[in-house]
């Protein structure tokens, strides 16, 4: 089996390094950073890199798209002619609804695009950031159309598996989108959040502990990113944060109004749904 990797960055690296325990016949890379290329070539990550993405595709049964999401729908209009005869596509975006629409209204009859999001990553971007590591015991989650092919499905579960993942969740691209703009989007909003409500003058940093730490780790965002996620989610992200709105007034109005056993019985609540949580 052949595998072409699109985009090299801490996502694509990882996929690379991961896939590589399968042994797959010829692991390429396409991007427009020759050094990247060039670096993983150098790990033996990937047997050969390319800027241009003809080649590979022509030969790749299996081809792996680690963009942005609007980049993503322009590689496939800009390759839909280089693609092999009944190759299977995936990604790993976290935005499905509007992008899936739009590339299915364009994609060859005889190709398979199953779209997929690895619940997985760090802060950080880049190739130098990449490791197999951060997708042992994750979650991922695939988002079937009537479109997919079962056993094209069941191929990219069976990868997913081989390279460490531990669950595989299957819904649909309109649940994948409003569960994600609450577990996902809502988190990196309140991070930031809570980061830019820093008023206090002074270095905030030596007066922290483990708490603030690990509120705020992923307000070190990608905002390119995460700005396009934000934007293409909107209605169900501004849903969850008007619900968040009214949670954290709820816990500001039993301080105000003094009173104990309402608040009392809210983070009586939180504790008990958090420890629900597997």
């Amino acid at each position: 089996m052949n595998i072409t990797i699109v985009g090299l960055g801490l996502i694509g690296g990882s996929f690379a390094m991961a896939l590589k325990e399968l042994n797959p016949k010829n692991i390429y890379a396409v991007d427009i950073d020759e050094a990247a290329l060039c670096k993983a070539e150098n790990m033996k990550i990937i047997d050969k890199g390319y800027t241009n993405a003809e080649i590979p595709l022509k030969c790749s049964d299996l081809v792996i798209i680690c963009l942005y999401p609007k980049l993503v729908k322009k590689f496939i209009k800009d390759n839909i002619e280089n693609f092999k005869h009944k190759a299977i596509i995936t990604d790993v975006t976290g935005i499905k609804k509007v992008m899936i629409y739009e590339i299915n209204e364009t994609l060859r009859k005889d190709l398979d695009f199953v779209f997929g999001h690895p619940m997985a990553g760090r802060e950080q971007k880049g190739l130098e950031y990449s490791s197999k590591q951060v997708f042992k015991g994750a979650n991922y989650i695939i988002t079937p159309t009537e479109r997919n092919q079962e056993k094209n499905v069941k191929f990219i579960e069976d990868v997913v598996y081989g390279i460490g993942f531990k669950n595989i969740t299957k819904i649909t691209p309109e649940q994948h989108d409003k569960i994600i703009g609450f577990t996902s989007q809502l988190p990196h909003v309140i991070a930031v959040s809570l980061v830019n409500s820093d008023n206090l003058n002074l270095n905030t940093g030596k007066f922290t502990g483990d708490s603030y730490r690990e509120l705020t780790r992923i307000a070190q965002i990608n905002s390119q990113l995460w700005t396009e996620l934000f934007m293409d989610n909107s209605e169900n992200l501004v849903k969850e944060i008007e619900i968040f709105e009214k949670n954290i007034n709820a816990v500001k109005n039993a301080i105000i109004n003094q009173d104990n056993d309402l608040l009392m019985t809210l983070l009586e609540k939180a504790s008990v749904k958090r420890k629900g949580m597997s």
